[in-house]
């Protein structure tokens, strides 16, 4: 396969990754060629951590963060610490490097909320919003509740996105100035706000034999070294949902909860109206922190 000046030879294009919906490799490679416009401003310059599944996703796969040896030079990487040491992480900026990913049997891509010439600066602050049980409704509640304080309240720029999986993440754009800890202390500071407001609802507590079925508002990602589903990407479920970015007044169209929109169905919808998420960075702004 050519991609511009890059190119490798796939392998087993027939082979069932899906097997619910019988997609193959070839059609994931062409999912991954196909959304590339859409899906790499989102990962630009992102350390990306693949979860393959060579074997299809009824076989356990594997979560990958060290860029294999045998993956060609013209992968583009970045040196990244961590507390076993240094490893070299895959960074996915071009077409060719989405369709390679896919040709390694890579479903779901996740990356930092840093970007490589910052990476302990993050520019985005993550909410990840999941139903203690089935209750996506909830789920909705939360994301508008934390909307109501980022923007009427904070003065900053929320957007949210189902995850294909089970919930929501609201996302803010930010300025690369701060370090996590603040960014995470700051993050914290809202979603307790939220469950002191709504504590029939909504908690913090980490544990969950004390959540009592309310939803759990984690902040958790917002960590070096952490990382989250990227927008577009695929899950390894059964129908290939994918991680969708929303305009705000779409939550209550949901019929299929954070897996309403698939692989067959996420080009209809972009076709028609476009990435929501479209030049989300204009919105970055700085925290405001707390005297002390």
């Amino acid at each position: 396969m050519q991609f511009g000046p890059y190119s490798f030879e796939p392998s087993r294009l027939d082979k069932v990754l899906f097997p619910d919906s019988g997609f193959t490799k070839g059609d994931l490679i062409d999912y991954y060629s196909r959304i590339a416009e859409f899906m790499l401003p989102h990962l630009a310059d992102r350390p990306l951590a693949m979860r393959r599944f060579p074997d299809g996703i009824r076989a356990e796969g594997f979560f990958q963060k060290t860029v294999p040896d045998y993956f060609p030079e013209w992968i583009q990487r970045t040196e990244v610490e961590r507390e076993e040491g240094r490893i070299s992480m895959l960074l996915a900026n071009n077409k060719a490097t989405l369709a390679y990913l896919a040709d390694q049997a890579c479903i779901e891509h996740h990356v930092f909320p840093s970007r490589a010439n910052h990476l302990r600066a993050p520019d985005k602050m993550i909410f990840d919003l999941d139903p203690p049980e089935e209750g996506f409704r909830l789920v909705i509640r939360a994301a508008s509740a934390l909307r109501e304080i980022l923007e009427a309240e904070q003065g900053l720029r929320a957007f949210v996105m189902t995850t294909g999986s089970r919930g929501l993440h609201v996302v803010v754009p930010l300025k690369p100035q701060l370090d996590f800890d603040p960014v995470r202390d700051y993050a914290h500071r809202i979603c307790s706000e939220l469950a002191s407001r709504y504590p029939e609802d909504f908690t913090t507590e980490m544990r969950k034999d004390k959540r009592r079925g309310r939803l759990f508002l984690d902040y958790l990602r917002n960590a070096y070294g952490q990382h989250s589903i990227a927008p577009y990407g695929l899950r390894a479920l059964p129908g290939a949902p994918v991680a969708t970015p929303l305009h705000w007044e779409e939550l209550d169209q949901l019929d299929g909860g954070a897996q309403t929109y698939r692989l067959k169905t996420i080009f209809r919808r972009l076709e028609q109206g476009g990435d929501p998420w479209k030049g989300g960075s204009r919105h970055a702004r700085q925290l405001k922190l707390e005297d002390g």
